[in-house]
């Protein structure tokens, strides 16, 4: 039976690097389930050499397909086949469309770690309807508490059309300064616009919209990846979008210290509970059937049990086998971040 290993990602966020081993194998226990069919067993941790290493097992081989979906681990640095005692390098293949310096070169405070984004959205397309299509289909991705964009240019790197909301004026004006900068500086041929968003003759709201493509070759062609950011309020999204336009929304919610939303009525509010009651109905209209929301936020602010009877009432299926119940891990004194994952009923 051929076993594999794994070296986890280094991370400069010392935090971070102490919780990646746990996630990266609750991460992988969801993609032996979805797109690897379970043919991923015994997966362990081991030591080789005095270094820390996630080992498993395969039936079979693993095919360039499965070596594909397991480039996409959020903290995979290198993959490695053991074979008579030794450590047989697999080449692996993360999806790249662009410079990872799009997700590295911002640096703010009450940034995501670029790891757990990618680990949140890799868990959402995964319990999606279009988890095949995970590495050669173009999908529609929806941040609706965006923030400065880290998951919208996650999205990007895979290729994928990224749509976001963000309430905060300064957090879509630097983003927006950042994105343009970044495109004119790598060269990267584009259009962009600002524009004031209209209904019934008022604004209600401003609109970046960012066509690209990673080589002029590709956006003469038309295969082009779609930006869009919304200066908004979440609660209001349908005013914004239509139904049905998204295969997987994904949102890290307030944590109490950064971000908001306004309820109807009511103050700026930094509870992701109650902005999750408020702003899931539009959410989930925006999001095709089959499609899956991914969330996070801190559980000092709201416990697991309430945030996932919000996401039932609102008719999503939670997804709460084994493997997604071990994404609680700890941020600081005042965060400690779990994940919820839930599938709209139908097929996209």
């Amino acid at each position: 039976m051929p076993r594999y290993a794994l070296l986890i990602l280094p991370a400069a966020n010392r935090v971070y690097a102490d919780a990646a081993p746990a996630l990266t194998r609750a991460e992988l226990d969801v993609f032996a389930t979805t797109v690897l069919s379970g043919r991923l067993h015994d997966i362990d941790d081991v030591e080789i050499g005095g270094v820390p290493y996630l080992a498993f097992s395969t039936e079979t081989p693993l095919i360039p397909r499965d070596i594909g979906y397991l480039s996409q681990l959020s903290s995979l640095y290198a993959l490695f086949e053991l074979a008579d005692d030794c450590l047989r390098p697999v080449v692996i293949r993360p999806l790249a469309w662009f410079d990872d310096d799009l997700l590295t070169v911002q640096k703010y405070a009450g940034k995501t770690n670029e790891q757990f984004t990618k680990l949140l959205l890799n868990v959402t397309v995964l319990s999606s309807a279009s988890a095949e299509r995970m590495l050669d289909g173009k999908l529609h991705v929806l941040d609706p508490v965006c923030g400065r964009g880290t998951t919208l240019n996650q999205a990007l790197m895979y290729g994928y059309d990224a749509t976001g909301i963000e309430i905060d004026d300064r957090h879509v004006e630097a983003y927006s300064g950042f994105i343009r900068s970044w495109l004119k500086r790598k060269r990267l041929k584009h259009q962009a616009q600002f524009t004031p968003i209209r209904r019934e003759g008022k604004v209600i709201g401003r609109r970046l919209h960012v066509t690209l493509a990673p080589t002029k070759e590709a956006y003469k062609a038309g295969q082009t990846l779609s930006l869009t950011v919304v200066n908004g309020d979440t609660v209001h999204a349908r005013d914004y979008f239509r139904a049905n336009l998204v295969d997987v929304a994904v949102a890290d919610l307030p944590y109490g210290v950064q971000h908001g939303s306004r309820t109807p009525g009511g103050p700026l509010s930094r509870r992701p509970l109650d902005l999750l009651r408020a702003a899931l109905p539009g959410w989930v209209q925006i999001l095709r059937p089959g499609g899956a929301l991914g969330i996070s936020w801190n559980t000092y602010l709201a416990s697991r049990e309430d945030m996932a009877n919000a996401l039932a009432r609102a008719g999503l299926r939670v997804c709460d086998d084994p493997p997604y119940q071990r994404f609680r891990h700890w941020v600081d004194q005042a965060i400690v971040r779990d994940v919820l994952v839930a599938t709209k009923p139908g097929r996209g």
